[in-house]
């Protein structure tokens, strides 16, 4: 299987972070990345730079206003009094009308949803360079490779078309989603990330091409909050195009290889030319977000099940934080998708 990473994405390391009132060291940080490729190098697998991707390729999911922000927010933030290392917002606009702001601070509101992603000096290349893995990734699906993985941090799926939050700039998943459509009528999207792919849901909530499914810790309790409830289905051209499948934060495997099992039939109606799987780990019972309480064994039931529906695929990494567990729980799950893969080529 084909895996790309660029060294690139590790100058994003950002730091700030606020957590019940608390500053607190932000928990997308490049060590992630070292321990995701200990578990890559686990299973024999290379990941390769991917090449540049056209910024079209980004254009198809976020608005140029947004991408024009993440490409100057930084040297602007620098020009204002005092201004602190990172760009951080303080103030989001709440109104029920709301103009586009001129000035840097404003903006930083309209296009941040959160405190959790700010944005560094090397904020905007690291983000290029994780979507150029996913597209990269989504490219040899379409050239006929059964299945790819893009090593992409920051993460992206709380992404929307123009709102950065909850660790994620870029949305990768759905810059790859976006691109296989160029090849298929329809496509689907299948996150498994223990936090709800609210960006990628609101990119994709009015369409019929691209069905989006979430599986993830109940939103009553549990980040992003407002959205990622049962009842968000889809609107207009999109009505019954979105899935979602809350869980509670006490889930172990058997519910949750359930919802997945759930997911895949869902999918399997829509009758996908491919899909994008948004592999967050964060599901583990060792992951420092303590959203949900998978074994490493589930992780790896999850693969073969993913696998065996027999659909290309696209992996693009979402979640899973500083622990030692992260390296094992790719591990995990990456041996149960290839084996699942292989077991699928035997003959009968």
């Amino acid at each position: 299987m084909k895996c790309f990473y660029a060294p690139e994405t590790e100058t994003h390391d950002p730091l700030f972070r606020l957590t019940y009132g608390k500053l607190q060291r932000n928990a997308e940080q490049a060590e992630r990345a070292k321990l995701l490729l200990a578990g890559l190098d686990a299973l024999s697998l290379s990941a390769t730079p991917p090449p540049r991707a056209p910024r079209a390729a980004l254009e198809a999911v976020h608005t140029k206003r947004f991408l024009n922000f993440l490409e100057t927010a930084w040297d602007e933030w620098q020009k204002l009094p005092d201004a602190g290392p990172e760009v951080v917002p303080n103030v989001f606009p709440r109104a029920a009308t709301s103009s586009y702001p001129e000035t840097t601070l404003a903006r930083a509101g309209w296009h941040m949803g959160d405190t959790s992603a700010p944005i560094g000096q090397h904020s905007w290349q690291a983000s290029l360079r994780a979507a150029d893995c996913a597209i990269a990734a989504t490219d040899a699906v379409l050239a006929g490779d059964d299945a790819a993985y893009a090593l992409c941090r920051p993460a992206g799926h709380h992404t929307s078309a123009e709102i950065a939050a909850g660790h994620c700039l870029l949305n990768n998943s759905a810059i790859a989603a976006a691109r296989l459509l160029t090849a298929h009528e329809r496509v689907a999207t299948l996150d498994i990330d223990v936090h709800h792919g609210n960006g990628t849901q609101d990119i994709f909530y009015d369409r019929d091409d691209v069905l989006t499914v979430s599986i993830h810790a109940d939103p009553a309790t549990y980040y992003p909050f407002f959205t990622g409830f049962a009842g968000e289905t889809g609107a207009g051209e999109g009505a019954g195009y979105n899935l979602n499948i809350p869980l509670a934060r006490t889930t172990t495997d058997a519910a949750w290889l359930s919802a997945i099992d759930s997911a895949l039939a869902r999918i399997s109606d829509f009758k996908p030319g491919a899909i994008v799987l948004s592999l967050g780990l964060d599901t583990h019972e060792d992951d420092p977000l303590m959203g949900m309480k998978i074994s490493w064994d589930g992780l790896r039931r999850a693969g073969e099940k993913i696998a065996a529906a027999g659909f290309p695929t696209v992996i693009v990494q979402e979640g899973g934080y500083l622990s030692p567990s992260l390296t094992t729980s790719l591990q995990s799950f990456l041996s149960g998708f290839m084996a699942a893969k292989i077991r699928a080529l035997e003959p009968n």
